[in-house]
């Protein structure tokens, strides 16, 4: 997962604000959120640019969260559905198993013997304030899901 410093490596350290942001460390920040583009950079050279795009660009099929998983590594265990703060609130018995909820709340849910993304606008990466959760990638034992 990228963390503002790498990011903050290539940018100008400037502090000009002209980003909209009161510091280049902000403007990192937003830069790995995606609440912010490169381009509102102005003193940003291109060769930066490409560092710092290979850093934040998102993986190919990440959901909007940033959230990756990885079908062919994904054993169907339910650890990461359990463990989802939003899933245990939305529906506290139902998770239990990690199988048995019906609910459409739930922004993991074990289906077809994998886990898959279904209401993703409520995950807490991406509702405000967003707060940088991880518990998912953190329980998961086969790294099957990441934030990039």
């Amino acid at each position: 997962m990228a963390n503002p410093f790498q990011i903050y490596q290539f940018l100008p350290k400037t502090n000009c604000k002209e980003c909209g942001e009161k510091t280049c460390m902000a403007f990192a920040v937003k830069l790995i959120s995606q609440e912010a583009k490169i381009e509102q950079c102005p003193y940003l050279e291109e060769d930066k640019k490409k560092e710092i795009e290979t850093i934040v660009k998102p993986f190919e099929g990440a959901e909007k969260t940033g959230l990756v998983i990885h079908d062919e590594l994904c054993t169907g265990c339910g650890n990461c559905v359990v463990a989802c703060p939003v899933n245990v609130a939305n529906d506290p018995h139902g998770v239990a198993t990690g199988r048995g909820s019906k609910n459409e709340k739930l922004i993991l849910q074990v289906k077809d013997g994998t886990v898959h993304a279904c209401d993703i606008e409520n995950c807490r990466r991406f509702v405000k304030p967003r707060v940088l959760c991880d518990v998912c990638v953190v329980l998961c034992p086969k790294k099957a899901i990441e934030f990039p």
